[in-house]
């Protein structure tokens, strides 16, 4: 299956990504790592990429949707592959729609995780991590440390940081309201929206949007 998973910031799409890729044999394939491969390797993509990075611009469409296009390319990709973070607004959208149409293919379902506003930023803002290499993550509802602050593995300082505090989280949530959602609308055009609620237990979300995808509803 070729897949594109969407979702708002703290629905769970990178948890979700890893188990679906997994369960469908096929490679989950994110902007993030993207960048970080590329960079790593120092590809000229990658020294491209980091050129933009390091002066504080935002990396060009024409430059993630090139790595992209490479990532697709490789032989463990053929036979599918999901799309996290990829495309981020409707233009690498259409590009992507270009893409596959030059190579014969075309993708098979938009999943789409959908949860409340609200949750989204309990969640992301209630997130604490430990200032220690370990860096484990607890949450101040979901998963508490037994002693405020403290971390249970090593004992070291929990903190939250920056990006997750809750003014930011909702500055992140209207950049993916204004740019990334539409491309729901784009895709639903299509057919190809699959919609599922991502709140409850990881492993019902999994089968939830394993269930969806097999049945395109």
């Amino acid at each position: 299956m070729r897949i594109v998973l969407v979702g708002p910031p703290g629905a769970g799409k990178g948890t979700q990504a890893t188990r679906l890729a997994e369960k469908l044999r096929i490679p989950h394939i994110s902007t993030g790592d993207l960048f970080r491969a590329n960079i790593s390797r120092q590809t000229e993509l990658g020294k491209l990429a980091k050129s933009y990075m390091d002066a504080g611009n935002l990396v060009p469409d024409e430059v993630t949707i090139a790595m992209a296009k490479d990532r697709m390319e490789q032989p463990d990709a053929e036979g599918g592959f999901l799309l996290d973070g990829f495309p981020r607004n409707v233009s690498q959208a259409e590009a992507l729609d270009e893409l596959l149409q030059t190579e014969g293919i075309k993708l098979d379902a938009v999943l789409d995780l959908e949860a409340p506003e609200d949750e989204v930023v309990k969640r992301i803002a209630g997130r604490r991590i430990c200032r220690n290499e370990s860096a484990h993550v607890f949450h101040v509802t979901y998963s508490p440390p037994k002693q405020e602050g403290v971390c249970d593995v090593c004992g070291g300082e929990l903190y939250q940081r920056d990006d997750d505090s809750e003014d930011t989280v909702r500055t992140r949530l209207e950049v993916y309201h204004t740019q990334t959602e539409p491309i729901i609308d784009y895709y639903r055009a299509q057919g190809l929206v699959v919609t599922i609620s991502a709140m409850g237990p990881v492993d019902e979300v999994t089968g939830r949007a394993l269930e969806a995808l097999k049945n395109g509803e």
